[in-house]
């Protein structure tokens, strides 16, 4: 899955001064929910203990709760870990930074194993990024495999569900929502 959206600036200062805001904003994932301006997916940061945190570079776990049941190795949430954080400002007309999730087990029960309805073959990555007077804003989701390699037979059918809906692109309005969140001008 790719999904892009961009917002372009009148000049270039304006663009820089913007792609600080987008940069904020991808880094509030606690708040990615206003942005998106839904309540139906709820992101929270955490530290890799599972408790409630504030700060993305801090921490390693987000903690998704997404509509209907989930999984009870989550306890009712998907977990994914922030693999990497990464940014470039090379010159003054292009910069960017992102982080790339895995899904992984839920700190709580990581004897249960993987707590999301991706394996743990899937990345997303999410990037805003200024080319020139350009801000812009992408997600790319990778290998993404339902996870049928759980504890119990009712995770398992759930991630299958959920899992292949999100694989043939129901998930594409909420990903959607939240990069023209991240690049969008106040209204």
């Amino acid at each position: 899955m790719d999904v892009r959206a961009e917002t372009i600036l009148s000049d270039i200062g304006k663009a820089a001064f913007f792609y600080q805001l987008a940069k904020t904003r991808l880094q509030d994932v606690n708040n990615w929910d206003k942005l998106c301006r839904t309540s139906s997916t709820i992101f929270q940061i955490t530290s890799f203990k599972g408790v409630d945190a504030e700060n993305l570079a801090l921490s390693n776990l987000i903690k998704i709760d997404i509509p209907g049941p989930g999984t009870s190795a989550g306890e009712g949430y998907d977990w994914v870990q922030i693999e990497k954080i990464e940014s470039s400002d090379e010159n003054h007309l292009d910069e960017w930074m992102g982080f790339t999730v895995r899904p992984c087990a839920s700190p709580l029960h990581p004897q249960m194993g993987i707590a999301h309805f991706f394996s743990d073959l899937a990345t997303s990555t999410f990037i805003v990024g200024r080319t020139g007077n350009t801000v812009w804003a992408e997600m790319h989701g990778r290998n993404e495999v339902p996870n049928s390699d759980t504890s119990t037979v009712v995770d398992g059918l759930r991630n299958a569900m959920v899992g292949w809906t999100a694989k043939i692109g129901l998930s594409f309005p909420q990903w959607k929502l939240l990069v023209d969140g991240l690049v969008r001008k106040e209204d």
